[in-house]
């Protein structure tokens, strides 16, 4: 068969493989996909690349990245060819193609504690997941080279390579041990700001404070100056540390209502306008098309609706 149909056309063939191997994020996962042995499907990605005269992958140690040009072709012919799809109702296997694991990326408390127990029900169904914790702008980028299938990100991505829709917010809240609570002049804190909290231990994520710097503009109005105590890149542990009596931080509600009901961790205001993040479901055009991607992503989105 040549590169192009009888009537000057690409061959949908090709650009159904390439289609494959674009969402799957590698030959092998494409192949399994389209029914065909992997040499055929290497053999149509050189074909389709030569015709248009372009790269579409970048091999890597495990499976491909989509180029540029890549992620533009699929934006453009994953659509039709979806449809196309749907109207000639394809014969399907008589045995069931395995679907390859959907490969989920986000923060790592958030995935440990709300997005990896929402979707345990999914593993009974044959769902398969392959799990990465990371920070949104390198997932993101992953996300763009074709690593990942879907991610949660702290960030709305910028350009059309990638489709995000909102998950849902996170609230922050600041809070302390209740040892350390008692210290804390609250009716002072409410009335003069900050300077009620002159001189006790912070708990940060990173040592510039993003977090905490952003409660005290938001709710205080004023720039933090101020080195932390403790610096640990795990917002669990400083739950665990907060709670132990080493000072005062800044933390996802979600991630410390546990403690806040028990009483081991107590908010230190209840602003009525408390700073908020909004987290966002993200994914390339088309691949929630695959059966399991779109299986995760409805249930995180259906899920995240009591988060």
């Amino acid at each position: 068969m040549g590169d192009r149909d009888s009537d000057g056309s690409l061959d949908l063939n090709q650009l159904r493989t390439f289609l494959a191997v674009h969402r799957a994020g590698s030959i092998t996962a494409g192949a399994r996909l389209v029914g065909l042995s992997q040499p055929t499907v290497t053999t149509q990605l050189q074909a389709l690349e030569k015709r248009l005269g372009y790269r579409l992958f970048e091999r890597l140690p495990r499976g491909v990245a989509s180029t540029t040009a890549a992620l533009e072709l699929a934006a453009r012919v994953g659509g039709p060819l979806d449809a196309l799809d749907a109207v000639t109702a394809r014969a399907v296997p008589a045995e069931p193609v395995p679907q390859p694991p959907v490969r989920l990326a986000g923060p790592a408390e958030l995935l440990a504690v709300q997005a990896l127990p929402a979707l345990a029900p999914l593993i009974e169904r044959g769902v398969r997941l392959t799990v990465t914790a990371g920070l949104s702008e390198e997932l993101l980028a992953g996300l763009r080279a074709g690593h990942y299938d879907l991610i949660v990100s702290t960030i709305r991505p910028r350009g059309r390579a990638l489709v995000a829709e909102p998950l849902a917010d996170e609230e922050f809240v600041l809070v302390a041990a209740p040892q350390l609570a008692a210290r804390i002049d609250t009716v002072r804190l409410r009335t003069d700001g900050p300077t009620a909290l002159t001189g006790l231990p912070l708990v940060s994520y990173s040592a510039d404070l993003p977090i905490l710097r952003r409660y005290w503009r938001h709710v205080f109005g004023v720039r933090l100056a101020a080195e932390a105590a403790v610096v640990v890149a795990d917002l669990r542990a400083i739950t665990a540390t907060v709670a132990a009596g080493a000072g005062i931080s800044v933390l996802p509600r979600y991630l410390c209502a546990r403690e806040l009901a028990a009483g081991t961790l107590v908010p230190l205001l209840e602003p009525d306008d408390p700073p908020i993040n909004t987290g966002f479901l993200v994914r390339r055009p088309g691949t929630n098309s695959r059966p399991h991607i779109d299986l995760v992503h409805n249930h995180l989105r259906s899920a995240a609706r009591a988060w």
